[in-house]
């Protein structure tokens, strides 16, 4: 039997120890990790995984593309599958910065306690993305309104926030979404207060050291039956939350800390390596991702 290849590219200088030490523990065979990668020079790195095996072989050797700049590392995936030639391909996961994993993760932990499942049932939810711009939060609406959720996405800047709900609705045309300007402490007589005081989920993804949602605002969201914080880094990004917090019952709402959601986090990238060697032709951006993380076991 062939061993398990897995080429790690990655966009920054070194490849992360992070994703080689997760593939290492999936029972990838041979780790390949290669830095500094871009869409101008992944071409023949490509080449060398499609054109040394051939037929079943191929399933094989994967390839995981990552790195903390996003934009990058999805630039370089385009530039894979476009590389990619009727059946001469391999599997390819895209996991840059660890978005789609955690992503997929807080929306499997939310659908443990809202009916995100039932398409009906989830038209009737409304969730609000604090930190809505960045990498995970992006993602975060993205799946959401996937469901059929009514999303709100939050930024201190609107024009990003709006940009944002552009780039959803282009690939889900049917997801209703909405900017909103994330200034100063959250009232509820602001139009991010309004949106938080009908939320029955709220996600704060944003950067390490801002609280996005004070005691006050909190106070706020009386309708809220989840709370997610996925910044593991005091300050908390809603207070209260605590960075190990998993399903706890805090008020009316069960509460989730970045810890909390990262054991699923955790399993679902390991799941995602496996099912990379499944088929020559897997394809793991964020859906397929949270689809995995749906099949695990609570």
């Amino acid at each position: 039997m062939l061993k398990k290849i897995l080429i790690q590219l990655d966009c920054d200088p070194q490849p992360s120890t992070f994703d080689a030490v997760v593939a290492t523990d999936a029972g990838v065979d041979v780790l390949l990790r290669h830095g500094g990668v871009t869409k101008e020079n992944v071409v023949p790195l490509v080449h060398g995984a499609m054109f040394t095996r051939g037929g079943r072989d191929l399933a094989s050797t994967a390839i995981f593309v990552g790195g903390a700049d996003v934009a990058s590392a999805e630039a370089i995936a385009a530039t894979i599958s476009a590389t990619f030639f009727g059946p001469v391909r391999v599997g390819l996961m895209l996991d840059p910065n660890g978005a789609n994993t955690t992503a997929s993760a807080a929306v499997v932990a939310a659908a443990r306690h809202l009916p995100l499942g039932d398409p009906e049932s989830a038209a009737g939810c409304r969730a609000v993305v604090l930190g809505g711009t960045g990498p995970v939060g992006q993602r975060v609406a993205r799946l959401l309104a996937r469901k059929g959720v009514s999303v709100s996405v939050a930024s201190r800047s609107l024009d990003r926030a709006a940009a944002v709900c552009t780039r959803i609705t282009a690939t889900v045309p049917a997801a209703r979404v909405e900017p909103l300007e994330l200034s100063g402490a959250v009232r509820e007589r602001s139009a991010v207060g309004g949106a938080v005081v009908a939320a029955d989920l709220i996600v704060a993804a944003g950067a390490a050291g801002h609280t996005l949602l004070d005691a006050e605002g909190r106070g706020v969201a009386t309708n809220a039956r989840v709370l997610i914080d996925l910044n593991a880094v005091p300050p908390a990004g809603i207070e209260g939350i605590i960075a190990t917090d998993k399903a706890r019952t805090d008020g009316a709402a069960v509460v989730y800390g970045a810890l909390g959601v990262g054991g699923l986090k955790m399993k679902i990238h390991k799941a995602a390596i496996q099912q990379l060697f499944s088929a020559h032709d897997a394809v793991l951006d964020a859906e397929e991702l949270l689809a995995i993380g749906e099949r695990l076991e609570p």
